[in-house]
């Protein structure tokens, strides 16, 4: 699997059938769901090992995904905090919104490009990519329910039954096909065609002030954003607060070094996923930009990279935010944003 080169790439026909999670209508699916590493990706780290990707777990999986009946008073699925329009973020809401109307305490992180981590949450809270719904299916703030129920429910709900027998060979459902199917749909969303990437790929050109943001960019932030992910998938404190309230990576590992420390996110379609940081404080690019300008403080596990020469944050212009700014929105991939393969309906 080594040159293994990642996306998802539809072709012909499979006469495989799908069912709509709200109107049970079953409709035909006819492209073939393969996962191809991007030419200008590292391997991933989830290879679909003991989950061979298929069109039957992956449709389940998007099944489920949208089912708000999984949750406890069924108003809330896995889609409704990871909204495709918003790079499968939660757009406009600072914090998740559960059952019951209840606010979780951090924002909804994006979901694409997860293969190729081996941690996840803003804190690292778990490390294999398909217990990762555990979280939300059980946090009381989430959905609100457990694996059991869930279980159950599937097992006397028409069609699941069926629709785990064509993609697990077994009609009884159980947890461990459940996140099987979750994960394939979940590891299958690979966004690596934006203009950076095409520009990479040497088919389009940066416009002047792009080009000049990408330089800014390369300088000044992609130390924490590296490319091609524009994340370093480490841990780090930026200063938002000079005491940090949520701890953040040490609530796992107990480390007083780790405290206010949170996972770099991804910067791709970051232009689409406001709000921005753990809790959704910042509701523009301005505002994030500004906050390195002038707002990082003193916090006693604030990054190195955050305080030079004694001088805290990353001074930029006006122009210069401006430029950066030009050059993030060309993470946009409105190829992965409109793709119907993972759309609900």
């Amino acid at each position: 699997m080594r040159h293994l080169k990642i996306y998802l790439i539809l072709i012909a026909s499979m006469g495989m059938l799908y069912a709509c999670s709200k109107t049970e209508i079953v409709k035909p699916q006819t492209e073939e769901i393969r996962f191809v590493v991007p030419t200008n990706f590292p391997d991933a780290v989830y290879k679909f090992d003991g989950n061979i990707l298929t069109n039957n777990g992956f449709a389940l999986g998007k099944k489920l995904f949208y089912d708000a009946r999984l949750s406890a008073d069924k108003s809330i699925s896995c889609g409704s905090c990871h909204q495709q329009f918003a790079g499968f973020a939660n757009l406009d809401h600072k914090v998740s919104h559960g059952v019951n109307n209840c606010l979780g305490k951090r924002n909804a992180p994006v979901l694409f490009n997860l293969a190729w981590q081996r941690e996840f949450f803003w804190d690292g809270g778990a490390k294999n990519l398909e217990i990762v719904p555990i979280n939300a299916i059980t946090d009381v703030c989430e959905m609100g329910s457990d694996l059991n129920t869930i279980v159950t429910f599937l097992n006397n709900t028409a069609p699941y039954p069926s629709l785990f027998k064509d993609a697990f060979g077994s009609a009884t459902v159980n947890s461990q096909n459940l996140l099987k199917a979750l994960t394939q749909f979940t590891a299958a969303m690979v966004s690596a065609n934006s203009k950076y990437d095409k520009v990479m790929r040497k088919e389009t050109v940066f416009t002047t002030e792009e080009q000049q943001g990408y330089q800014l960019f390369k300088d000044k932030c992609a130390n924490c954003h590296t490319e091609p992910l524009f994340t370093n998938l480490n841990y780090i404190n930026n200063g938002l607060d000079l005491n940090s309230v949520d701890e953040g990576r040490k609530t796992i590992t107990d480390l007083v070094s780790d405290k206010g420390k949170f996972r770099v996110p991804t910067l791709r379609n970051i232009e689409l996923s406001s709000p921005y940081m753990h809790d959704g404080r910042f509701n523009t690019l301005e505002k994030v930009l500004e906050h390195y300008n002038a707002g990082v403080q003193a916090n006693e596990n604030l990054d190195v990279s955050l305080s030079k020469n004694s001088q805290l944050g990353i001074p930029l212009s006006n122009i210069q935010k401006q430029q950066i700014t030009s050059f993030l929105k060309t993470l946009t991939d409105d190829e992965f944003i409109k793709n119907k393969i993972f759309s609900e309906n």
